[in-house]
C-alpha cells in the first residue's frame, strides 16, 4: 500500500510516507510498509541537481519534513498532509544545510486535494516554479524532485535529486482523494521526504508529492486540478 512520504519526529525521524487511504493526520500516520521486494537501487535514483532557485524544504519544529516549490515571493507550494504547527522554510540552495530558513505566517490546505500553500513571514525573490494549467499527457517523462530518502531505508538527502518518471494516469487520487497525476520509475522514483516536492512538465509543474510505494509508483496531486485555489489564495 502507498503511504505518505513525509519524515516526522517520533523519538527519532521515522520515515512516513503518504497513503491511498482514509485521510489521516500528520500524527496518525503509518510507517512505510516493509519491502516485500528488494528496494530500488540507491529521491531513490535520479541524480543530485546544482540549480533549482525555486526549491524549498519544509521544517516542523526545526526536524526536516517535506519538500516544496517557492511560486511567489511570499508563497510556498508543498502537500496537505505536510503542514501543521511550528513550521518552517529553508530557502535559497539546493543543499539544505546551506539554506536560508523563513519563518511562516501561516497555512491553507487545498479543499480538494493533498496540496498547501504556506505563508512566508518574509519576501524571498528568485525564480519562481511555474505552475501548469493543463495536466500532462499520459507517457509522457516528467521530472520529479525532492530531498527526500536515497533508498528505500536510508538517510535523507542534503542535496537536492531529481529523476525522470513516466505518467501512467490523471484520474487517480492523491491522499485526500482529490485528482493525481500517477507515474512509474524511469530513472528514479519518489519515498519519504519527498512529500510536497514537483513533478514538472516542459518547465512547469503539474504535481506535489502525495503518495508512493517506495520502489516505482507515485501519485502527485494534481497542480491543474487545483489551479483556481491556488490562484484565489496566492494570486499567483
Amino acid at each position: 500500500m502507498p503511504t505518505r512520504l513525509t519524515i516526522t519526529l517520533v523519538g527519532a525521524i521515522v520515515a512516513l510516507l503518504f497513503g491511498m487511504v482514509a485521510p489521516a493526520t500528520a500524527a496518525g500516520a503509518a510507517k512505510p510498509p516493509a519491502p516485500t521486494t528488494k528496494a530500488a537501487p540507491p529521491i531513490i535514483g535520479g541524480s543530485p541537481v546544482t540549480n533549482a532557485p525555486w526549491a524549498a524544504s519544509i521544517y516542523r519544529n526545526g526536524s526536516f519534513t517535506c519538500s516544496g516549490t517557492i511560486i511567489a515571493p511570499t508563497w510556498v507550494l508543498t502537500a496537505r498532509h505536510c503542514v501543521g504547527s511550528g513550521l518552517t522554510v529553508r530557502v535559497g540552495s539546493v543543499y539544505r544545510s546551506q539554506s536560508t530558513t523563513i519563518s511562516v505566517s501561516s497555512y491553507q490546505s487545498s479543499p480538494q486535494g493533498d496540496l498547501a500553500l504556506v505563508r512566508l513571514a518574509s519576501a524571498h525573490n528568485t525564480t519562481f516554479s511555474q505552475l501548469a494549467s493543463t495536466n500532462p499527457p499520459v507517457g509522457s517523462t516528467n521530472q520529479i524532485c525532492g530531498w527526500g530518502r536515497t533508498s528505500y531505508n536510508g538517510p535523507v538527502s542534503d542535496q537536492l535529486k531529481c529523476a525522470d518518471v513516466r505518467v501512467t494516469s490523471t484520474t487517480c487520487r492523491d491522499y485526500y482523494g482529490g485528482q493525481a497525476v500517477c507515474s512509474s520509475r524511469i530513472t528514479g522514483n519518489a519515498w519519504s521526504g519527498d512529500s510536497g516536492g514537483p513533478q514538472r512538465y516542459n518547465g512547469q509543474q503539474v504535481g506535489v508529492a502525495s503518495t508512493a510505494d517506495g520502489r516505482s509508483t507515485q501519485q502527485y496531486g494534481s497542480v491543474p486540478y487545483n489551479r483556481s485555489w491556488i490562484r484565489s489564495v496566492s494570486g499567483v
